[in-house]
């Protein structure tokens, strides 16, 4: 991409592209690298919540403002997340069968987690204005860019009938999905 860690001399906030190091839920923050290296970017959950995520993927592709503090460079605003690329990836034997353009043409539906166990791999959500859960893959939340849900969280999902009813294909955060309705 070829930014550099520059900020002119009002200290404004420049925008750069990343890959997520780690990010941990429970303390609260994380770090990006740039290819470019230099010093490590800390990723606050609370910017990452205001983009409408509780967690992102390591190795996520990611879009940020940065701006220089005492303290370092620190993210101030996320405007995108890509996946992780090229990992293997334990293909999901439910939605292979599905041709892609199904999988697109899912609208986004508007839903709150139930629970998810990212040991067990699996969790649950449900759809407003329907009873049945939806089956949400810990594999489908890393293709979406996530890393985990925390109960009671709202989300947009993508969902077709599986083999074993309702599962997600693709997981977005509440506001992502409100953005893309725009």
């Amino acid at each position: 991409m070829g930014m550099s860690f520059v900020t002119d001399e009002k200290g404004r906030a420049q925008r750069i592209y990343g890959r997520v190091k780690w990010f941990d839920p429970v303390k609260g923050f994380g770090f990006v690298v740039t290819e470019e290296g230099g010093p490590d970017i800390l990723l606050h959950a609370n910017v990452l919540r205001n983009f409408g995520q509780s967690s992102v993927a390591d190795h996520a592709g990611i879009d940020v403002e940065v701006q220089h503090t005492q303290r370092g460079i620190q993210a101030t605003e996320v405007f995108a997340i890509d996946p992780p690329e090229g990992e293997a990836t334990a293909e999901l034997a439910d939605i292979d069968h599905v041709d892609l353009e199904t999988l697109r043409d899912a609208p986004l539906e508007p839903a709150r987690v139930k629970w998810f166990d990212k040991g067990k791999g699996f969790g649950f959500a449900n759809t407003f204005g329907r009873d049945e859960d939806v089956f949400i893959h810990v594999e489908v939340l890393r293709r979406s860019g996530m890393a985990d849900l925390q109960s009671g969280e709202a989300l947009a999902i993508r969902v077709i009938e599986g083999k074993r009813g309702r599962m997600a294909t693709e997981v977005c955060g509440w506001e992502s999905a409100v953005r893309d309705e725009d």
